[in-house]
């Protein structure tokens, strides 16, 4: 008996595939933890950047009438007052200002720096790694205050160029992590693949070596 057309015909439709961010937002939309720690997160953030604009207070503004009082909602001061009558909850908001800039400029130029060199390090390999990879020992060596102090004199005052400077100085972990993943990824199929098409090596590493570092540069982030 001889099978329709219908029968025997092989469907054609195509998954549709999935990117590593589409990925990646599925399985933190799964963590229940991850998903109300980001929520907190989130909510600091827009406190602390949104919320001295709508304080009646200065976070300089001198109270003379209440000089060291306690957390009290009649006076408006609801986290009271220091010695000289400024108001605290102003002066921690913008005490979270600074720590949030701290932690978001310097981790992104510590992450920029370091994956990009440290994926260039590893790649390449041989003399270069070798060479690149000793600088990286000779700043391990240099006292972390001693550079920072170096840098101010430099930079001065300025707070967000201070910043800069610190994550200019971190990237030396984030380098030694992202070369060893590096030394490990470079050896893969789709890697050798992209190079028998000749595919140019940063080429490679845009595309398919520095996203496959996303897991490792994502834990070493929350450090």
């Amino acid at each position: 008996m001889q099978l329709s057309a219908e029968a025997t015909a092989v469907p054609t439709d195509e998954l549709p595939g999935r990117s590593l961010w589409s990925d990646a937002w599925r399985v933190l939309r799964r963590n229940k933890a991850a998903v109300a720690s980001a929520i907190v997160i989130g909510s600091m953030s827009v406190l602390v950047i949104l919320g001295p604009l709508f304080s009646p207070y200065a976070y300089d503004f001198t109270d003379w009438s209440n000089l060291s009082i306690a957390p009290s909602l009649e006076t408006g001061h609801v986290f009271g007052t220091d010695t000289l009558g400024r108001d605290l909850f102003v002066r921690t908001l913008y005490g979270g200002r600074i720590s949030l800039m701290v932690g978001v400029v310097a981790t992104i130029v510590s992450l920029v720096i370091g994956i990009s060199y440290g994926a260039t390090a590893g790649y390449f390999g041989g003399r270069l790694d070798h060479i690149m990879m000793r600088i990286v020992d000779i700043l391990y060596a240099l006292p972390f205050m001693f550079l920072v102090i170096l840098l101010m004199v430099f930079f001065g005052r300025n707070i967000v160029l201070i910043f800069v400077a610190i994550g200019a100085i971190n990237w030396l972990d984030m380098a030694r992590i992202v070369r060893g993943q590096t030394l490990s990824l470079k050896n893969k199929e789709f890697v050798e693949a992209a190079e028998a098409q000749g595919v140019t090596a940063f080429a490679i590493l845009r595309r398919h070596v520095v996203p496959n570092l996303l897991g490792v540069v994502a834990v070493y982030v929350t450090l």
